[in-house]
């Protein structure tokens, strides 16, 4: 082994904010790894979160490496620093060894001429209809649609390798895992689209094992999938066999592959990516990030007493608040004030009466995607009460480390990973 650090075929990004789950979460690897299936953790945690909450990477790091260790977990395991840029990713460097690049704002600048010019007369051999196998329609590709992607994405590929080599020289050459994130754009990307951006990744020279592109319909937090099904599914399949012809015709990583984000609760997907993977026999990555801090909230109400009460209390400030804590994530939630009940309301719930309410189970009446939403964003209202939260979190430890760990290994790994059967044997 030359110590160049490598994805496993199938990870999750498991988010914490408040750095309390590790356990909880790892157990549910772990409940993959008995059934014959690696699921590589990662913890997963954008600047932005961190400075909501008043944490730093290093407890991100504390906590993860402190769950491997009580677990005895002698897998490999990553910590993500989430979404970063040139102007926040030097904080991340000593404790993460993951870097999700987030150049949604290079995005449909244009390059430099030369540059678009150059890389076009580079790739001369994907002009035509190259031949993608498994790619359910032939791609058509000439000079003047390579110029038009390459003026939408080339500039943010570039901004990419800036950033990739400031980790370069700070963190050495295999010393990190490198993704980059493209889906926060106005548009789905073609597969042709994905094929071009993959080919400018390569010649800029960035060992990226995952990238995240953006797929048809609505990734909103904490709620399934909103859209074309049919659509997703042979968009996904044509996604996977661009990334498995990209990695060899450009000499990528071996193990490239997907990542899906704000891919928390989207249960109508898995199934079907599932299969796909399977037929491909490709990997992903899963990033679920709030999904957890929803389940301490679940676990708390479930436990009721001061729990409950501290539930509702936080959703009566959410609900007071809700138009400043939605607008960071307005491309990402999708609420009708109208189905919020009144924290009026809501204070006279019972604890099965709060559960039903935000535990994501449509098949259960009282389940409220609004709510949900809302909360989801909502954690910066639980930040606000400091020691107050972590202390009820750490007294009703067991039913919260138990809705934590169902949630990411029923509703999560087992349909994704292991898939209907939810007994799957790896070779």
């Amino acid at each position: 082994m030359d110590g160049t650090l490598s994805l496993g075929k199938y990870s999750i990004g498991i988010g914490d904010r408040f750095a309390q789950q590790g356990r909880a979460q790892l157990q549910a690897c772990w409940m993959a790894a008995d059934r014959g299936v690696e699921v590589i953790p990662v913890w997963n945690k954008s600047n932005r979160e961190h400075t909501i909450i008043g944490s730093t990477p290093a407890d991100t790091r504390r906590a993860a490496d402190e769950a491997v260790r009580v677990l005895g977990w002698r897998r490999p395991y990553f910590v993500d620093a989430d979404h970063i840029n040139l102007g926040t990713v030097d904080r991340f460097v000593p404790a993460s060894d993951f870097f999700t690049l987030d150049v949604a704002d290079w995005i449909g600048k244009p390059a430099a001429p030369e540059a678009v010019n150059a890389f076009t007369e580079a790739h001369p051999e994907l002009q035509g209809e190259p031949h993608i196998p498994g790619v359910s329609q032939p791609l058509q590709i000439d000079r003047s649609f390579m110029h038009a992607v390459a003026n939408k994405y080339l500039a943010a590929v570039q901004e990419a390798g800036r950033i990739y080599r400031r980790l370069l020289e700070r963190k050495g050459r295999g010393q990190f895992i490198t993704e980059i994130s493209m889906d926060e754009t106005d548009s789905p990307q073609t597969p042709a689209e994905l094929l071009l951006i993959l080919a400018a990744v390569a010649d800029e020279g960035i060992p990226i094992q995952t990238i995240a592109p953006k797929f048809t319909g609505r990734f909103d937090k904490g709620v399934d999938y909103l859209g074309d099904l049919e659509k997703f599914k042979a968009e996904f399949s044509d996604d996977v066999a661009i990334i498995a012809f990209a990695a060899r015709r450009f000499r990528m990583a071996d193990n490239l592959k997907l990542s899906v984000h704000s891919g928390s609760d989207k249960f109508s997907l898995y199934e079907p990516m599932h299969g796909i993977m399977k037929k491909f026999d490709a990997g992903v990555h899963l990033k679920t990030a709030g999904t957890t801090w929803l389940e301490e909230l679940t676990g708390l109400a479930e436990a009721g007493g001061e729990g409950l009460d501290l539930a509702k209390e936080i959703y009566a400030a959410a609900y007071a608040q809700r138009t400043d804590l939605c607008a960071p994530y307005a491309a990402v939630v999708s609420i009708e004030p109208a189905h919020l009940p009144a924290p009026e309301a809501v204070k006279l719930w019972s604890s099965q009466e709060f559960v039903a309410a935000l535990r994501h189970d449509p098949k259960q009446p009282a389940y409220n995607p609004d709510l949900r939403q809302l909360l989801h964003v909502a954690f910066k209202v639980a930040a606000g009460m400091g020691s107050r939260y972590l202390k009820l979190l750490s007294v009703m430890e067991s039913t919260i480390a138990r809705n934590v760990t169902t949630n990411l290994f029923l509703r999560h790994i087992q349909p994704l990973f292991l898939g209907p059967e939810g007994n799957y044997r790896s070779e």
